[in-house]
């Protein structure tokens, strides 16, 4: 067992309708459910912030969503609240096989820094424990899939490839934001680190 499949937040609040919402983000689910069936591991991360978290524009007076600001740990975009703990929105879509999942992890908690990765917070220091779970596991080959490309799925992804482990991003099984460019700054970072893109 060396293969395992991230899932990033396939979440309500990521797909059409919710408050972070993703052009066409629910039309990635059931390639990943049929994905799910050929990997050894699956991990599902899951966007999980309080109440009043301070990478929401509503906690910064003055501040619009996607506004990008200065915080101690480097630059962080505003989103409009989403994916508060225990809400509908921070839930799985409904469609997803959570069933198949080995482990959750659950990022984006600590009310004062944003989580993008699987494997730190944005601080790039503090890990969320996927890389001690995976290596213990013997897992060293990645496929991710999942929203959004240009931001948590890309800073997975670099942050995998930095740690050593061998990286496939499916392109076909991801959706993006595309903020001011940031789809092709996520593809071309993405290469440079040694992250394969498939189609």
């Amino acid at each position: 067992m060396t293969h395992a499949l991230i899932v990033i937040d396939v979440q309500n609040d990521f797909c059409p309708g919710g408050a972070l919402a993703v052009t066409d983000g629910d039309q990635i689910v059931p390639g990943i459910n049929d994905l799910m069936t050929q990997a050894d591991a699956v991990v599902l991360t899951q966007d999980w912030h309080p109440a009043g978290h301070s990478s929401f524009a509503s906690t910064h007076q003055g501040h619009d969503p996607y506004a990008l600001i200065q915080m101690p740990y480097g630059p962080q975009v505003l989103w409009p609240d989403h994916c508060i703990q225990g809400s509908t929105g921070a839930a799985f879509h409904a469609d997803l096989n959570t069933d198949r999942a080995d482990m959750i992890i659950r990022k984006g908690y600590n009310p004062a820094i944003d989580s993008y990765s699987a494997f730190f917070e944005n601080d790039h220091k503090t890990p969320t424990g996927l890389q001690g779970y995976l290596r213990t596991r013997g897992i060293d080959t990645l496929t991710m899939v999942g929203l959004a490309t240009d931001f948590c799925v890309n800073f997975s992804a670099v942050d995998a490839a930095k740690l050593g482990f061998d990286v496939t991003v499916r392109m076909d099984l991801c959706r993006a934001i595309d903020l001011d460019g940031s789809l092709i700054a996520a593809v071309e970072g993405m290469k440079a680190a040694g992250v394969t893109l498939t189609p």
